[in-house]
């Protein structure tokens, strides 16, 4: 299928046990119909993300950014899914550093209250996105590690031991 769109969702295990562990996975057809539209600080099933073994029914996730095609950030505080030329001081799309290039080396200068003009995208998940960061709010039953083969899922033997 040349033509069908999809995101590339990546999911970040805020569980302090995992460290910030994260995991990607490519969310096509119905399920990529069902993010269009939503905002930066929804929240949605994780249900809808994975299909076969990459279920990942019982997980609430909340969309906390993403990327469109070039690679322009999201941004929370921009409304809709359209490019936006927006002036703005260090945060999400902008680092507020300067280079100079001085005796053939190259120095970082970071000023308080430099600002830049950049083009960045608004808050609302559009064809033309690419990447959607998600972070877990509800934990399901399966661990992460095991639905995206990262961990092997406890054997009955090792759970009965355990248990005993």
């Amino acid at each position: 299928m040349a033509g069908e769109q999809s995101f590339k969702a990546v999911i970040n295990d805020t569980n302090p046990t995992f460290n910030g562990r994260a995991f990607s996975m490519e969310i096509t057809g119905s399920n990529y119909n069902h993010l269009l539209g939503k905002k930066i600080g929804d929240t949605v099933d994780g249900g809808f993300l994975g299909e076969g073994d990459q279920n990942l029914t019982g997980y609430k996730l909340q969309i906390t950014g993403g990327s469109d095609v070039t690679g322009r950030p999201m941004r929370s505080d921009l409304d809709g899914g359209s490019v936006k030329s927006i002036l703005i001081t260090a945060g999400v799309g902008y680092k507020g550093k300067k280079y100079v290039k001085k005796n053939g080396k190259v120095y970082r200068y970071k000023h308080d209250g430099l600002r830049r003009r950049r083009n960045l995208r608004g808050n609302v998940i559009s064809p033309e996105t690419r990447q959607i960061n998600l972070k877990v709010v509800e934990v399901g039953k399966r661990n992460l590690g095991i639905i995206f083969g990262v961990e092997e899922a406890p054997s009955v033997e090792q759970a009965s031991t355990e248990e005993a």
